[in-house]
């Protein structure tokens, strides 16, 4: 049986990289003509000088924020896609009125390899449990399935017991859909009596699979690996039969920044997840998934050579209010980046007596460092940017746990 989808999974770091960077010149070139937004927005960058990861820095960051913004302006896409009444197939929509497109091509969301990786084979059924309504993850799955050459079985959510006798009658092989419905459905099965056991592979997405649960559904019989998708930029990474972290999709390009920052971390440091398709129709540049996650080392057990990430690890965006203002995580990030002594910080917002209170916890490389005169420097930095006084508290090296966040926010929900 064949192992990796294409020859693309087995390629050199340097070919990878040459490939990669090679499209996403002729892709700055192409936006900067052709579509709209950005235009303006890349209106001084030289495509040609984007020649890797360190270059692909410079470029603006792409926020759902200012998609949100754009597509209220200039319905429906906000001039972010290049495609025509011909060449679109689908508009949806997806939760904070975000509104993403379909472009009328093969697997256009890229999801096939994930679904070979996870055992999806020509010829399979597949049962694909999630939404074809508003939301696009039906299709999305759909159109990756078809590419491989199966037949599709659009179930949808909900109606357990029903979804239980179509599986019954039609003995699929192959789940789409959320670990936690397909436990559901083999639950609900045992209590009916339903012979389900055609089942035998998983693709899931849309929520975390913990070990426990996984473990769950290997004891009924189904084997289930894990992908990473959105709605906006398609297939960003997704699991082997090795069970190592998550591949990057051989089509977009992924950064993990300094969360709320377009600034890239230290290798193997935890921060948000930005993601440049290398497709066209909807070729969002540096997209801000607001996810967290960190790079792993080396490459797959599995054979397969593209860098790795740890999957999901969280939401990056930490916006809160402290006395009627709003703190953002670009604001401490420009106080971090002011102060080149401190090397990782956390501003910690608690409340004493009924009152607010805001701590930037710092940790510094250099012990010989002035700590009076730099707390008090920093403070100030904290008052010029937030416009809110903080205390700062100087902590042990690595006494801030590797998690992206930027601001812990610990008053009590009331």
């Amino acid at each position: 049986m064949k192992e990796f989808f294409d020859e693309l999974e087995t390629r050199s770091d340097e070919l990878r990289l040459r490939d990669q960077f090679g499209r996403l010149r002729q892709q700055v070139n192409h936006v900067k003509a052709h579509v709209p937004a950005y235009s303006d927005r890349l209106k001084d960058i030289d495509p040609e000088s984007v020649i890797d990861l360190v270059s692909l820095a410079q470029l603006p960051v792409t926020r759902k924020s200012e998609l949100a913004q754009a597509q209220s302006e200039n319905p429906p896409l906000g001039g972010f896609s290049d495609l025509t009444d011909q060449s679109m197939l689908r508009i949806f929509a997806s939760p904070g009125s975000i509104f993403e497109p379909q472009a009328n091509v093969e697997d256009f969301w890229r999801t096939a390899r994930a679904l070979f990786a996870a055992g999806c084979r020509k010829g399979d059924l597949v049962y694909n449990t999630f939404s074809y309504h508003f939301t696009p993850a039906g299709f999305m799955l759909e159109g990756g399935a078809h590419k491989i050459g199966c037949a599709v079985f659009p179930a949808g959510v909900g109606q357990s017991e029903l979804q239980v006798q179509a599986i019954a009658h039609l003995r699929p092989s192959f789940y789409v859909g959320t670990p936690s419905f397909l436990n559901i459905l083999l639950d609900t099965a045992a209590n009916l009596s339903m012979d389900v056991s055609s089942l035998k592979y998983g693709l899931v997405s849309g929520e975390a699979l913990p070990a426990p649960l996984r473990d769950a559904l290997s004891n009924k019989g189904i084997n289930v690996l894990q992908a990473y998708a959105t709605a906006d930029v398609g297939l960003i990474a997704y699991e082997s039969s090795a069970q190592d972290g998550l591949i990057i999709d051989e089509d977009v390009i992924v950064e993990i920044v300094r969360p709320g920052t377009g600034d890239p971390v230290s290798p193997g440091e935890v921060g948000e997840v930005l993601v440049t398709p290398l497709t066209p129709g909807y070729p969002l540049i540096r997209f801000a998934t607001g996810d967290l996650s960190a790079f792993l080392d080396g490459a797959s057990a599995c054979g397969r050579t593209g860098p790795r990430i740890k999957g999901w690890m969280g939401r990056a965006d930490q916006t809160t209010k402290v006395r009627g203002m709003f703190i953002h995580p670009t604001q401490v990030a420009t106080v971090i980046s002011r102060h080149s002594e401190i090397s990782r910080a956390r501003l910690v917002v608690t409340r004493i007596e009924n009152a607010d209170v805001m701590t930037l916890q710092c940790q510094v490389a250099s012990a010989s460092v002035d700590k009076t005169s730099l707390a008090s420097s920093i403070a100030e930095s904290v008052r010029a940017i937030c416009k809110l006084r903080a205390e700062i508290e100087f902590v042990n090296q690595d006494a801030l746990p590797n998690d992206g966040k930027v601001i812990d926010d610990q008053r009590p929900i009331e």
